[in-house]
């Protein structure tokens, strides 16, 4: 019979991923709703005595791979996006998440303070089990990303340990509140040193090991999967609830150094993943009891409104404050914080422990609260999260720039202020560290490499640009972006006026260098207002055009446009479908194909745009 339920949970979580892959909808939607209609509430198929004992060895086991997958995927490159922001978010932020929780229970819940700890400990855990999914269906800014796979990583860590430690010292009472600190410390340390000390001992075997060629791909991963268990099945050991420090820990390092048969590992892991969340998050769901949060009644959704729409907003923001998160990044990473395997494994745990206590109410209260936010936070969060990325607009496309060197990294400092995804690639290690120290993303490689292209993301980005002081460089990058990547728009500095043709030829948007800075000086003596003004550009002015396609626009005059426009916007120019382009009169009839361009405060030319291109 459990090899046949067993069976079942494979197939519905193997079914649920390849049909969230086809409609674009985070997985552990269906997951959760395939565990609920085998479980007890609907079907009955699955229930608490149907993996007896073995459930927490094996729910630990594939939540230790799930952590492993998701530390070897955190680089340090992707940490060092927003360092500070994920810092603050991962410590302060984690303490006012817990506190502030447990404050929400015990006010909405009239329980005791020690219960109420142990479900914020809990419920600090977002965690690669749904931050992962909603990531491979929304495309954000690399990093908004990075801040949401650090925390979720760290913090199922950070969960996984306080919680047993509160239970241990609060709620059992075996030992001071004092010792919480310092016990805490202790499990953290003994888990991330196990990790590190197995990950050094994975990484010796593969670099110095004599496998046959054809062979070795497949002991590289037998021997990580083997690493895996043995990290966190050596930590448990040494002390409980500290082995998914250890998988998370091991994975980290791994991930960070170079690892013999990397890609082999790195497409092992993934599907190995793939297989024991579609596991955990069916047989878990299956376990939820409605009756539990059906006790909870109007304090129950209190609790959720609490934590969703006041505690997150609020961390979010004391977290993010740099310049470089826009205000609906803000919005979005405030929106998007759902709760995943950690709070429902020791949920279950703990909720067995409560009653062992003689206390079954309290149990009822952890399980039935836990439960709640897990569900409420994945159906709306997670399932809604590439709408909510859509509405907000901030899945931008990749714009990527060959070239780091000052006109490369001024324009990418410049598009990153515009709120562009930007992406710099150089050969040149210190022009990367350099881009970097400026916060922005960066990379070392050859942009005249298909294969750094593909890395960099060029098959889906917007813009392509080349900003090398070598010609022959930019005309090949161009060439590739255009035949091998199909990229619709590309643009590239021209150092020598003569080969303006070839990037032409290409149809590529060429910048004479010579006649951009000629152009520029001109206007600096000429006309110093317009410079200075330009020189503002994605401030507190901008300029943006839109393509006259709406029926609502074509055939209207000038001057009914304005009359529609915000304040503090005008149109300045009108490019027709021919090539010319002029000042308007109030008169001139938009015709299909006609560009108009916008100019005037940022706000009010953003305001614009929507306003006829609504998708933009």
């Amino acid at each position: 019979m459990l090899v046949a339920v067993v069976a079942l949970i494979l197939a519905l979580g193997v079914a649920s991923r390849v049909l969230a892959d086809r409609l674009r909808i985070p997985s552990v939607l269906f997951l959760i709703f395939a565990g609920i209609a085998i479980g007890p509430e609907v079907l009955g198929l699955v229930s608490q005595d149907t993996f007896g004992s073995g459930l927490s060895a094996m729910v630990g086991v594939s939540v230790a791979i799930i952590l492993f997958e998701g530390g070897y995927h955190l680089h340090l490159q992707k940490l060092r996006e927003s360092p500070t922001a994920l810092t603050r978010l991962v410590t302060v932020g984690a303490a006012i998440t817990w506190l502030g929780t447990a404050a929400a229970v015990v006010f909405f819940l009239e329980t005791s303070l020690e219960v109420g700890l142990l479900v914020g400990a809990l419920l600090i855990a977002t965690g690669p089990t749904v931050i992962g999914p909603i990531l491979q269906v929304v495309t954000v800014r690399d990093h908004v990303a990075a801040v949401l796979e650090g925390e979720g990583v760290i913090n199922d860590v950070t969960a996984a340990i306080l919680v047993v430690v509160v239970f241990e010292v609060l709620v059992a009472g075996n030992g001071t509140p004092a010792a919480l600190v310092g016990n805490f410390a202790v499990r953290l340390f003994v888990g991330l040193t196990i990790g590190a000390l197995v990950a050094a001992v994975v990484w010796l075997v593969l670099d110095r090991g004599r496998s046959r060629p054809c062979a070795a791909p497949l002991h590289a991963r037998l021997i990580v999967l083997a690493g895996i268990v043995v990290a966190y099945g050596g930590a448990e050991l040494v002390a409980s609830e500290t082995g998914i420090a250890a998988a998370a820990m091991a994975g980290f390092v791994l991930g960070n150094v170079d690892l013999p048969h990397h890609e082999a590992v790195i497409d092992f892991l993934d599907d190995l993943s793939v297989v024991v969340l579609s596991f955990v998050f069916v047989a878990l769901a299956a376990l939820i009891d409605f009756a539990d949060i059906f006790t909870l009644g109007f304090a129950g959704v209190a609790i959720v409104v609490a934590i969703t729409m006041v505690l997150r907003p609020a961390v979010i923001y004391l977290s993010t404050t740099s310049e470089r998160f826009t205000r609906n990044e803000q919005l979005f990473l405030s929106a998007v914080g759902p709760r995943g395997i950690i709070p429902a494994s020791v949920a279950t745990l703990f909720a067995v422990e409560l009653q062992t206590l003689g206390r079954p109410q309290e149990a009822q209260l952890l399980a039935g609260t836990v439960f709640l936010l897990i569900f409420a936070t994945v159906v709306l969060q997670a399932g809604l999260a590439r709408q909510i990325a859509n509405y907000l607009e901030v899945s931008p496309m990749r714009t990527i720039i060959i070239g780091g060197g000052r006109v490369g990294l001024s324009l990418a400092e410049r598009l990153e202020q515009d709120g562009e995804n930007v992406l710099l690639v150089d050969e040149d290690p210190d022009a990367v560290e350099k881009a970097r120290e400026r916060g922005l993303r960066a990379v070392e490689g050859d942009g005249t490499d298909a294969d750094v292209l593909e890395q960099a993301g060029a098959s889906n980005a917007k813009t392509v640009i080349a900003a090398t002081p070598d010609d022959d460089v930019n005309l090949l990058v161009c060439q590739l972006a255009k035949t091998s990547f199909d990229v619709g728009k590309v643009a590239s500095r021209v150092n020598q006026p003569d080969n303006v043709d070839a990037f032409e030829s290409l149809d590529v948007r060429a910048i004479d260098l010579s006649m951009a800075t000629a152009w520029s000086l001109e206007n600096v003596l000429e006309r110093p207002s317009l410079s200075a003004w330009m020189n503002e550009l994605g401030r507190t002015g901008d300029v943006q055009e839109i393509e006259v396609t709406a029926a609502d626009l074509v055939g209207k005059t000038i001057a009914e446009l304005n009359a529609e426009i915000p304040d503090g916007c005008i149109v300045g120019l009108l490019t027709h479908d021919n090539g010319t382009t002029e000042v308007p009169t109030g008169d001139h009839k938009l015709q299909d194909g006609d560009r108009v361009t916008f100019l005037g405060q940022t706000d009010a030319v953003d305001r614009a745009i929507k306003r006829f291109h609504p998708h933009d």
